[in-house]
């Protein structure tokens, strides 16, 4: 079920689109303090969640007034799927220039042209089914992000029906490493650059399996051209992050697994910086994926 708000609606609908061929609800969130030229992150729900209920949860718009984010929630409607989940695995949805991918590009084209955002700095998130429509919109458009945050979400289109789909989730069987690869290059004519990718996964995830994490990672290291064992590896308090750099020392790809974690977001909302409030699948860890995410896209700075 969505997660109840305590507060007011934050959000603000976004009535016309583009064609919208998807057929998806879509909302908005700018902070008084926005300033032209500031950056945007698209932020897609999970299974049985609203827009406004993941807001709540994992704290973004709280975060957006503190430093300035313009936010975009698109929606899906049950009309397009039961548990109101994003439809990454159909073909209809899971391709450049139709579809669900297709509705939010045309979103954020109207975000970005009505409140002049900076181009260079789109961002995307989402968890589980938005996770793995996350992973669409990277591969389908990578030329609009400048980076992108799966949360206990799947690998591009190692899917193409729901029992395939939930066999995927489960962890079974699966594209190889060159295919999934091929599946990232044959979506889009794109050649460089890339969007950075983040992504997070509940070691002890049962909705999910965990081996989706990893080949999320090797979906995209060839494409980064950072094959192979990790450049470091970091054991903080509660989640172990794995880190592939280019020679610059650029972060390209990381990999957070929280410790005792299932399948969910994380949020720390204790203390001085703390993001969001507990509830289905918004699991309290003491540890604030929104802030820890925005961090490193050099959005809090």
């Amino acid at each position: 079920m969505p997660i109840s708000s305590n507060h007011p609606d934050r959000l603000t609908p976004l009535v016309a689109f583009g064609t919208n061929p998807g057929a998806l609800l879509a909302n908005t969130y700018i902070p008084k303090g926005f300033r032209p030229g500031g950056p945007l992150v698209v932020v897609l729900h999970g299974s049985t969640q609203s827009a406004e209920g993941y807001d709540g949860g994992s704290g973004w718009s709280a975060l957006a007034d503190e430093y300035g984010i313009a936010l975009l929630f698109p929606e899906q409607r049950i009309s397009n799927n039961f548990k109101g989940a994003f439809n990454w695995f159909r073909r209809g949805d899971s391709g450049r220039g139709y579809g669900e991918p297709l509705s939010i590009r045309h979103m954020i084209d109207d975000v970005v042209t009505e409140h002049a955002i900076d181009p260079f700095r789109v961002f995307i998130t989402g968890l589980s089914s938005g996770g793995a429509m996350t992973s669409v919109m990277l591969a389908t458009y990578p030329e609009v992000f400048a980076g992108g945050a799966i949360i206990a979400g799947l690998p591009y289109r190692t899917a193409n029906t729901l029992m395939q789909a939930l066999y995927r989730m489960k962890g079974y069987s699966g594209p190889s490493d060159r295919q999934l690869t091929a599946l990232v290059r044959d979506a889009s004519d794109n050649r460089g650059p890339w969007p950075t990718i983040s992504v997070w996964h509940g070691a002890r995830d049962r909705t999910v399996d965990m081996c989706n994490a990893d080949s999320i990672v090797r979906q995209w290291q060839q494409i980064h051209q950072v094959e192979g064992p990790p450049d470091s590896i970091e054991h903080h308090d509660g989640y172990t992050r794995q880190v592939w750099t280019n020679a610059q020392g650029r972060v390209l790809i990381d990999e957070i697994l929280i410790k005792g974690m299932d399948h969910g977001t994380p949020i720390g909302a204790g203390g001085k910086k703390g993001l969001g409030r507990e509830g289905a699948y918004m699991l309290e860890v003491g540890i604030s994926s929104t802030r820890i995410i925005a961090d490193a896209w050099g959005l809090t700075k």
